[in-house]
């Protein structure tokens, strides 16, 4: 597919030293693919790159599959729910591998050894019979972790190029595994349809437990790089400031207009993720478990839009059918009267809750690039770049 120009999507003052990088490009994607073989990710929809589109009736697609989504990068819709391309999209091309298919538009032919993706939009750490006994029946999937872990399992067999015993592991040894990010959607939909904030924090523990455990199956397996992302500011979302309206002013930042304890709950489920990941690295010191800060890469966005390039206003939805942050619950971008703005890359927020490709850019050049990471990628593939214009490192 024919790439846009990402250096358009970065502001004056990161376009000097990647204007520089550039003289370094091709001798780099030579050596790129050398760090990793292939990809493997897990996760929701900031991850997923068309698997939900298989898990709906033919002919009444979701909403990510039905124009204006896609439109700046890959000019039509392919199941992401962006304009664009989504952080493990910046993460492929930075290795110099082809964008991960998703596990469900699988046929014959398909060959997943250079990755794949499980990532399901709407799918959930905790499994669906949890959020059934909340009384939540109107989940966008019944996919959890767990169901993405016995996908994997399922192929991983045919991943390998020979019948050693061995060739799991070597495999998951030279893969790069992205393991989510994973849990927002067992806040989303329970806060959304009107659980108490008490309640859902109450199983935060459960939540981050789920995910540390299949991070240690993965290892268990034989992969031995993980990136494990935290939460985004979820207090910044057009969906949540819309059904969270508030006349006190201190549920507000001040510097921001994001709502405080919204995005202490994400903090919270960062806090405890966190202390996970660093026991799970003393159990198994021969892995490298890396923590990816989505949320502080995010909210540098929205502390100083100006700064990074958006020029719309931060909190309002790009595609969006009105209201005061352009989000309407019941009509979503790609239902009409939807209508996105003109120019995607000026806006933080793409459709309430997911975020532009220009935004995703920016997050994970935190990630990959660092300080918003435990260890940034490209000290441990030093000359990753991209092959198609995307994300420089």
């Amino acid at each position: 597919m024919a790439a846009s120009s990402s250096i358009q999507l970065l502001t004056p003052a990161l376009a000097i030293p990647i204007l520089s990088f550039l003289k370094l490009s091709t001798s780099a994607r030579a050596s790129a693919g050398s760090c990793y073989k292939s990809i493997i990710g897990f996760g929701d929809s900031l991850t997923d790159t068309g698997n939900l589109v298989q898990l709906f009736p033919p002919g009444n697609p979701t909403h990510c599959y039905r124009p204006p989504n896609g439109e700046t990068f890959f000019k039509h819709p392919t199941g992401r729910c962006s304009d664009g391309r989504l952080i493990i999209d910046f993460i492929a091309e930075s290795f110099g591998l082809p964008l991960v298919p998703a596990y469900l538009w699988r046929d014959e032919s398909t060959d997943f050894r250079q990755g794949v993706n499980f990532a399901v939009s709407g799918a959930t750490a905790l499994n669906n019979s949890f959020f059934l006994e909340m009384g939540l029946h109107d989940l966008s999937t019944n996919v959890s972790l767990g169901t993405q872990l016995r996908w994997f399992k399922d192929i991983l067999p045919s991943l390998c190029s020979s019948n050693s015993s061995d060739c799991s592991s070597e495999f998951l040894q030279s893969s790069f595994v992205l393991m989510g990010e994973i849990g927002g959607d067992d806040y989303n939909h329970a806060l959304l349809n009107g659980i108490k904030l008490d309640e859902v924090k109450s199983y935060v523990p459960a939540v981050v437990r789920e995910i540390a455990s299949a991070v240690e199956e993965m290892i268990k397996l034989g992969a031995v790089t993980l990136v494990v992302p935290g939460n985004l500011p979820i207090g910044c979302l057009a969906a949540y400031l819309t059904d969270f309206q508030s006349s006190n002013q201190h549920d507000y930042d001040t510097a921001t207009g994001c709502i405080n304890w919204l995005n202490d709950l994400a903090k919270y489920h960062n806090r405890l993720l966190q202390k996970e990941l660093n026991r799970i690295r003393t159990l198994h010191p021969h892995a490298t478990i890396i923590y990816a800060d989505y949320y502080n890469a995010a909210m540098r966005l929205y502390r100083s839009p100006i700064t990074y390039g958006f020029r719309g206003e931060a909190l309002r939805a790009c595609c969006g059918a009105g209201g005061p942050y352009n989000y309407i619950s019941s009509i979503h971008c790609g239902d009409l009267p939807t209508t996105p703005c003109d120019d995607p890359s000026l806006y933080v927020n793409w459709d309430g809750l997911h975020l532009t490709e220009a935004a995703y850019q920016l997050v994970a050049q935190g990630m990959l690039q660092g300080p918003y990471s435990t260890t940034p990628i490209n000290t441990i593939c030093p000359l990753a770049s991209t092959s198609s214009g995307g994300l420089l490192l």
